[in-house]
């Protein structure tokens, strides 16, 4: 892949911008999501987290099974007034 290739499509990163998190020192999928927000689109990750390991591997020389799982939350839904305030009043 060049450094031109979109690795987060909710985010529009590059592979380049993936590189240049880890040659800054982040070492792990959360560190890359701090510097770039790789992994907190609309897809959380779920296209992208896959190919942003890929590219810390190679970049940092670790192997994939040394590497974390990231941090991930549940879902966000919308939730309507009446129901946290107790009623439909």
């Amino acid at each position: 892949m060049n450094d031109d290739t979109i690795i987060c499509r909710c985010e529009e990163l590059t592979v380049g911008d993936i590189r240049r998190a880890c040659r800054q020192g982040a070492t792990t999928v959360d560190g890359v999501k701090r510097v770039t927000r790789a992994g907190k689109g609309l897809c959380q990750g779920r296209t992208c987290r896959a190919l942003v390991e890929q590219i810390i591997v190679q970049e940092t020389g670790r192997s994939l099974s040394d590497m974390d799982y990231p941090n991930t939350r549940p879902p966000v839904r919308p939730v309507k007034m009446s129901i946290l305030k107790g009623g439909d009043e």
